[in-house]
């Protein structure tokens, strides 16, 4: 059964996982560190884990398998549920998979270690109507993939 799992402090797709889940029975996993609200649904279980760095992060790498749906744009966790199989997805909709993972770790690390040493780094750009877009159209497709059967040992 594919389950998809939310990194949910600051996610501002939790409404469309949701629906998606919802049309297709998925149960999701909400985590975050601070009580949140969720919808009352059987298939919606809110995760409230100790406050600390990477608590969250390490509940949902922990609990994660082949073909579960991780959302994140923590590029770290993405890393980690991507090496177990799952799919990633940021909620500006990007797919991080094993091809994209790489450039998006090196990408990151470059940030952090510019910002250490002072230079102004940009935070991107804000999220809007095309992001959710793209996400709600690659979650529909991730959802597909990740309930097909797969056949051979590379499939996927």
């Amino acid at each position: 059964m594919v389950r998809i799992f939310i990194d949910s402090d600051a996610c501002p797709v939790k409404d469309e996982v949701y629906r998606v889940a919802g049309r297709y029975g998925l149960h999701v996993f909400v985590v975050s560190n601070r009580m949140i609200a969720v919808p009352e649904s059987p298939l919606i279980e809110r995760v409230v884990v100790d406050s600390g760095p990477d608590v969250a992060d390490d509940w949902i790498a922990e609990r994660t398998v082949n073909r579960d749906i991780v959302i994140t744009a923590d590029i770290p966790l993405a890393a980690r549920c991507v090496e177990k199989g799952s799919y990633v997805l940021e909620p500006k909709g990007r797919r991080l998979d094993r091809d994209a993972i790489g450039m998006a770790l090196a990408m990151r690390n470059l940030m952090t270690d510019l910002r250490s040493v002072g230079v102004m780094t940009s935070t991107g750009t804000a999220f809007g109507k095309a992001d959710r877009s793209r996400f709600l159209s690659e979650l529909d497709t991730l959802v597909v993939r990740a309930r097909k059967p797969r056949c051979g040992p590379n499939a996927g």
